[in-house]
């Protein structure tokens, strides 16, 4: 392993909107464009830390972090946290870090967090993969539970939600739903939850994503091949992904799949965008 394949982990302090938050980052110095990584609710940057040992990604500038109230990262005012409020932690992390232009990946929470940033600012995104962010109503799945099975307990509201996830008939979902409580602080889910369907349902997130000026990537997994408007996607120029032996969570379902596609689609971000590919099994 090369010096290069070594990843630093760092803490950033901010201030959001008067609220103070303290990240948890990884990141790696290198040349060319940066990666910067937006993690899904209930997950944290190490879902990404295996970037450091892909060949296709050697000497590329990284960077993670735990998005606040997540995995080690802190935050003064949970009840503060929402899709705007994670947009504007991102900004911020971004200049500190110095990164100015950039390949962004998200999943889930941090795909609809990277959809809004690349909205706002365009010009700074050389390219968006999009792993199943939200971009629909019907994307709402894990969100819309805020709704359909409300509890004033936050704490209680997280171990139900835990159980129906660990019981559900997908793939990698017990390793999900078993590992959320260390991942995210029950108090600061009302406010994603709720703002991710609010967003999901009033802030034409599809109109935003398709007119966005720059390569989009759209990946899923093969057991969510039914969404509706993936060959909406597809006709307006967007790569599609089809992640074989997986559903919501291709790093844990089928990490070098979804780690071979990102690398061949941030390889050829300028030229147009191909007809649909399902990927290879």
């Amino acid at each position: 392993m090369t010096t290069t394949s070594t990843l630093t982990r760092h803490w950033m302090p901010l201030n959001i909107d008067g609220t103070d938050v303290r990240l948890s980052c990884i990141s790696r110095e290198g040349t060319g464009l940066p990666i910067v990584f937006l993690h899904g609710f209930g997950s944290t940057k190490e879902d990404y830390a295996d970037v450091a040992l892909h060949p296709a990604f050697d000497g590329r500038p990284v960077f993670a972090y735990d998005a606040p109230g997540c995995g080690e990262s802190e935050c003064a005012d949970l009840d503060r946290i929402s899709i705007p409020f994670l947009v504007k932690t991102a900004l911020a992390a971004l200049g500190v870090q110095g990164i100015d232009r950039f390949d962004l990946v998200g999943h889930s929470m941090g795909g609809l967090t990277s959809l809004m940033l690349a909205h706002q600012h365009p010009e700074r995104v050389a390219s968006f993969t999009d792993i199943e962010g939200n971009v629909a109503p019907e994307d709402c799945f894990l969100s819309r539970q805020i709704f359909l099975h409300p509890d004033e307990d936050a704490d209680q509201f997280l171990e139900d939600f835990i159980a129906r996830n660990w019981a559900a008939p997908f793939y990698s979902s017990p390793l999900y739903a078993t590992s959320v409580r260390y991942k995210v602080r029950a108090r600061a889910v009302k406010g994603i939850f709720e703002s991710m369907v609010d967003l999901s349902d009033n802030a034409n997130l599809m109109e935003k994503f398709l007119s966005l000026p720059l390569p989009r990537m759209f990946m899923y997994g093969e057991q969510n091949k039914t969404l509706s408007y993936l060959p909406h996607l597809a006709s307006n120029g967007v790569v599609l992904a089809e992640i074989p032996h997986c559903g919501h969570f291709p790093m844990y379902s089928n990490a070098p799949e979804m780690w071979r596609r990102i690398a061949a689609f941030q390889a050829r971000p300028n030229e147009p965008s191909p007809a649909p590919e399902t990927a290879r099994a």
